[in-house]
Parts: structure tokens; sequence; C-alpha cells
């Protein structure tokens, strides 16, 4: 069957019939080795779960279906995934990566990328001509993420994708908080997408992992399966198997939050205690129009600044019941925290911004918490 829509891939790809026993969810293959026909080759294709494994198999797979790519590979963690996409850049060469983008991957950047012979620059990604300016011939990487974790800023994909293919480097794009339910960046020219499961692909803030997918088969997809089988940073088989379970109902989970975030941004943009709403769904939002071009749905995550300050943010994280003050994003449950005691004072996080995930609760409950929060 052709033109299956993406909700009905994600619930068949993710969750295929075991084909030993006829159970209708796929069995948990937790062996490690597997038997093999004395000189090396699986007998059923599988050797050593490091490797590769049944339920690692299957989330590549599905997650590569979503996207829209040729093949996904799967690590340990979001974190893990970026590294592994660093080893895709040839050593001696540039990379340009947003200069407003996750902590994490800064970190990573910031640590790793010299150690392996990289020069890294920062570049704001929401300026096309400061992107031209910085893809030369000498960059064979650009990492965007969008929308940016946490300040919400949207980068023209296609704009990019476009500058990158005359500068004949790589662009890799950040999907977590899009997820492709919201965003597909290879429909605008992208060459790899990178995703922390971990967030609203795992759903239920219970596993750790992180993929790489590329959208055609190359040199860099083989750098990036090459370090996952040898690297060893692989998610085991338990985590792989309740992510494919998660991601059978990533469409209705993303729907439902989106829908939930809207009208929670929407009323905080009127609380008098907040001086801005950082949302890509409010036409108030500098990227909006953008944002509404490239994705279905402003997303799940948003930002807000409370206008009393540094202090009155923390005291907010604190005081609300249904929303849980703890790090981390993409749950069923609604997390808050303020982002710069995460990211420390010398990141871009403004002090006074909170950043909210929102969950499944209905949202005239989260919109009461919120106001009796920011009003104690």
């Amino acid at each position: 069957m052709t033109g299956r829509r993406i909700e009905t891939d994600a619930v068949h790809i993710a969750r295929p019939v075991d084909a030993a026993t006829g159970g209708v969810a796929p069995a948990l293959v937790r062996a490690s080795t597997f038997l093999h026909d004395g000189q090396g080759a699986g007998i059923q294709g599988f050797g050593y779960t490091r490797y590769d494994n049944p339920n690692r198999q299957q989330v590549e797979r599905t997650v590569a279906r979503l996207e829209g790519g040729h093949e996904a590979v799967a690590f340990a963690s979001g974190n893990a995934a970026s590294f592994a996409l660093l080893l895709s850049a040839a050593p001696g060469t540039r990379v340009i990566a947003s200069r407003d983008s996750y902590r994490g991957t800064q970190m990573v950047l910031d640590t790793y990328g010299t150690r392996m012979g990289l020069e890294v620059v920062y570049a704001d990604a929401t300026d096309l001509d400061a992107m031209r300016a910085a893809i030369t011939p000498e960059v064979s990487l650009v990492y965007v993420e969008t929308p940016t974790n946490p300040l919400i800023r949207i980068a023209d994909i296609a704009g990019i994708a476009a500058i990158c293919r005359e500068a004949g480097a790589l662009l890799a794009v950040d999907n977590t908080f899009a997820t492709p339910i919201l965003q597909r960046p290879f429909e605008h020219g992208a060459d790899l997408v990178v995703h922390s499961a971990t967030k609203f692909m795992g759903g239920h803030s219970d596993l750790l992992a992180g993929l790489v997918v590329a959208r055609e088969a190359g040199a860099a997809l083989d750098a990036i399966r090459h370090w996952q089988k040898y690297g060893g940073a692989v998610p085991a088989p338990d985590v792989c198997w309740l992510l494919g379970r998660s991601l059978a109902t990533l469409p209705v989970r993303m729907h439902q939050q989106c829908a939930n975030a809207m009208q929670v941004a929407e009323a905080l943009a009127e609380h008098p205690a907040i001086s801005e709403v950082l949302h890509a769904g409010l036409p108030s939002h500098p990227g909006h129009a953008l944002a509404m071009r490239q994705m279905s749905h402003g997303g799940a995550v948003f930002s807000f600044r409370v206008r009393a300050g540094r202090e009155a943010a923390i005291a907010t994280t604190l005081a609300t019941q249904l929303c849980r003050c703890a790090t981390s994003l993409g749950g069923v449950e609604t997390l808050i925290e303020h982002r710069q005691s995460q990211d420390g004072v010398d990141s871009n996080t403004p002090p006074d911004l909170i950043r909210i995930s929102i969950g499944l609760e209905h949202p005239a409950d989260l919109i009461a918490d919120l106001d009796q929060a920011l009003t104690r």
C-alpha cells in the first residue's frame, strides 16, 4: 500500500506483528549475541547487539520512514547522536553551528570539535546573510536547530540548504522540538536530521535515546554508522522497545500537546506578570510567518519572560502545583524550569526566562496553575 499517512506508519512500522508468535506487539529481544554460521554470518541476520538488534532496527526503520529519510542510526542519547554527527565532518574543515542552540550540543561542539581537528564557528541561523557569509568552501557541515532551545528562534531550512549546496556543505537540522509530525527538514533540503528521542519521541520521561537520520546513502552516513558500531554508545534493547511503543502514539500526542500549548501560550500572552511569550504559533513571534511555512504548528514547548525578573521566575517554577519543576521536555506531563539555572550564567538565556513543555493535562487546569504561581 502506498500513500499512507504518517499516523498509520507510526503504528504499523513501530509495532509490527511478532513473526515468531503472532503477537500483535513486537517481542523484546534482550540477547547480546546471536547464533552464526561458524564463519561470522548471523543465521537470522544478527550477530552482536552492539552491531545490531531487532528492536533497534525497528526503531531506526520507523524514524527513517517518519522523517522521509533513507536510513536512521540510533544512539544512547541525543548528545551521543550529536557527537556521531560531528564525526561525519572531515578533520581540518569548518563546522557552522546555530549560535542559539541547546547547551548540551554546544558542549559537544566546543569540547570535542577541536580535539577532532574541526574549527567550530557559531552564526545566527535566523539571518540568511550571516549564514551566507559564514558558509564558505572550507565548511563541511552546518548544524542548525529550529525551533531553538530555549529561545524558540526559527531558521529558514530551505534558505540555508540552498547556501549549503552552493558551498558543498552538508546541512544537519536538530528536529527535536518539532519531530516529523510538525516539520520534515528533508522536504526543505536538509541532508541529516538529529533527534533527542528522550523528548517527544520517547514521550513519557522514562528513557534516553538519540537518532541521526540521513536523507541518502553516502560517506556521512557511513561514518555515523561506523561510530555507532565501534563507539558503543547504542541504546539497549529495552530502551528501543519502549521507544517503539512510544513512536506509535507520537502523532496523537503531538497534536494534542500542541493544541494545549497554544491555549496556554495565548493566555500567558495576556497575563500582566508576563513581559513576553516566545511561541512560534503566536502572530507576535518574529519567526511566525516562516514557522507556519515549514511547520504545521508552533509546537508544544515555548518560553516566557517574567516581568519581575530572575528571582520571580525561579519562584514561579517552584510555586506551580501541576507543572513539574524538572529539566527535559516532551513528556505527557507538563515540565517547567528556569532555563538559565540549567544553562549557566554565561549562556545567552535571559535571566527572567522560563521554559515550559506542555503535556496532556487539560489546558484550563494548566492556565489556572500558572496564574496562581505568577500571582502569589
